[in-house]
């Protein structure tokens, strides 16, 4: 693989039931803007950060935090990165290839009610906003 920004390892979080072997793909709605078709798979090297995003994720099923591998090139994701914020402080990364998944995780830090209730309604905010985007 081509120079990579970060060797991980990486992670990422979602409602799905999982097993190792499985891909995770591009071109599912966005968990942030679900009327957007997302052209890439996001992921991270903080499972706090994957755990946060699974709990975040739109669905009925138990927030669960996977080990992946990249299957491709991956950069930055521009959602949180230079665009937004300086630098990468999350971590995030972004890819048109699948990411395989190659384990779970179990001791990410879970979110408090408060806390989860909060980023739902930045979320919100978000979502009312014309003006935010999403860079897809």
């Amino acid at each position: 693989m081509p120079d990579v920004p970060d060797e991980g390892p990486f992670f990422h979080g979602t409602k799905a039931d999982l097993r190792v072997g499985d891909f995770l793909t591009a071109g599912f709605r966005s968990n942030y803007r679900p009327e957007v078709v997302m052209n890439h798979i996001y992921f991270t090297a903080l499972p706090d950060g994957a755990g946060l995003a699974a709990e975040l994720a739109p669905g009925d099923g138990a927030p669960r935090v996977y080990l992946v591998r990249p299957t491709g090139v991956f950069e930055d994701d521009p959602n949180v990165t230079d665009k937004k914020f300086p630098g990468n402080p999350t971590r995030s990364y972004r890819s048109t290839e699948p990411l395989e998944v190659v384990g779970e995780v179990t001791d990410w830090t879970r979110l408090s009610p408060d806390a989860l209730q909060a980023w739902r309604d930045r979320l919100a905010a978000i979502r009312a906003d014309e003006r935010a985007e999403i860079i897809n």
